[in-house]
């Protein structure tokens, strides 16, 4: 596959093309600029998206720009939003972009001359009144911004445009400027910001960004895209073990998708091969959960979850080394033992999952709701399908 091709796979929008196949035979390293707002501490593998692309576009000689967004994440990004975000501290956005650095150096390239480290802030930071309303507000229009389908749903609907939400394409268009980004690379819902990078940079006096948009990964609940909030991800920071189960949760509509945008096999072939009988639907999905652990935590690592899953779900064993639960009190009740392990959210819910008999205690099931368990024994707990671990019984003297 020529470079053009590997850059291009999977995008949904190139803008455009015919551009960046002409700067890739100037022979120059281009710059690739991506922007991540530190919002939450956790990246996901939604995020890991765009981080694949930069990673390829480093691999054949580029210099990627990560551009940690501590300004604008104060902001909070309108896109996709129906109401305004909360504004987050500079402390909170600070502490969350050190971690955003870590957990994306899993998948970019650390060679300086492949990577550049900026934040916002260096410079829309230090902006005056004068300088904003001179160098950027005046080189766009009410009409323009108003463009963005986020404002216009919300107008409609009478949901109020706070006035940083309204300046925030302004503000990451800028962006493009300060760095001098021949490339910029989002996903699909950051189209609109992605342009105005490329007007800004016209009226600038700069050549115009190449822009590349990518699909949003929808999370494992098969409907939302993937986020933290809303609880369908897998995280970046997430155990071996919790990668693996986590992948094979994964609704089986998802599935080509999933290894288009997250492995480097085609998900059309995995799909083609699981309709003609030569792959079965499970054994597809192991695969993903492999690759996927594999790339978060290396080969041995998915290699032992690939034998542990067989052990528990198709040998039907109990885990070789299950998750532990440490606990102080001799006698728990059972649905309390299934909030403390996060297994249910609510009593509730953790009463309807012992009554529809989906837990077990050392291999019996139990189906009285208000069962006491012994915690001095360390029984094993196995609720649901996926959901193992042992009980740690730990007396605390006084």
């Amino acid at each position: 596959m020529n470079p053009i091709d590997i850059l291009c796979r999977n995008a949904v929008d190139v803008i455009d093309r015919a551009d960046l196949e002409k700067r890739l035979k100037e022979g120059k390293p281009l710059r690739v600029k991506a922007g991540f707002d530190p919002s939450a501490p956790d990246i996901h593998l939604g995020h890991t998206v765009l981080l694949r692309k930069l990673r390829q576009f480093q691999d054949l000689g580029h210099k990627v720009i990560l551009l940690i967004g501590d300004f604008t994440a104060m902001i909070g990004d309108p896109t996709g939003r129906t109401q305004t975000r909360p504004a987050l501290s500079q402390e909170e956005v600070l502490k969350n972009a050190k971690t955003y650095q870590e957990q994306a150096f899993k998948i970019l390239d650390k060679d300086p001359k492949k990577i550049e480290i900026v934040k916002n802030n260096d410079w829309l930071g230090k902006m005056s009144l004068a300088d904003f309303t001179g160098k950027i507000a005046s080189q766009t229009t009410v009409a323009r911004i108003l463009e963005r389908d986020d404002f216009e749903k919300r107008m409609e609907s009478n949901q109020p445009i706070s006035i940083r939400e309204f300046m925030y394409p302004m503000f990451q268009g800028f962006d493009s400027v300060e760095v001098k980004a021949d490339v910029e690379l989002g996903g699909t819902d950051q189209k609109f910001n992605l342009l105005m990078g490329r007007e800004l940079q016209s009226k600038f006096g700069q050549r115009p960004q190449v822009v590349i948009t990518m699909p949003l990964l929808v999370g494992l609940d098969g409907t939302q895209k993937m986020s933290k909030s809303l609880g369908n991800y897998i995280a970046i920071n997430d155990s071996a073990r919790d990668v693996f189960g986590k992948a094979m949760s994964i609704p089986d509509a998802l599935m080509p998708t999933y290894f288009d945008l997250l492995t480097d096999e085609s998900g059309s072939e995995i799909q083609k091969s699981v309709s003609s009988g030569k792959l079965h639907p499970r054994d597809a999905k192991i695969k993903l959960a492999k690759l996927l652990t594999a790339f978060l935590h290396g080969k041995e690592a998915a290699e032992k979850e690939e034998e542990n899953f067989n052990h528990v779900f198709r040998d039907k064993q109990n885990p070789e080394n299950p998750s532990e639960l440490k606990v102080s009190e001799e006698k728990l009740g059972l649905a309390e033992i299934l909030k403390l392990a996060g297994v249910e959210t609510s009593t509730s819910g953790a009463f309807r999952l012992i009554q529809q008999g989906g837990v077990t205690v050392d291999g019996q099931k139990v189906q009285d709701p208000k069962a006491l368990v012994d915690a001095s024994k360390n029984p094993l707990i196995k609720a649901g399908k996926k959901s193992f671990f042992k009980i740690v019984f730990s007396h605390n003297k006084k």
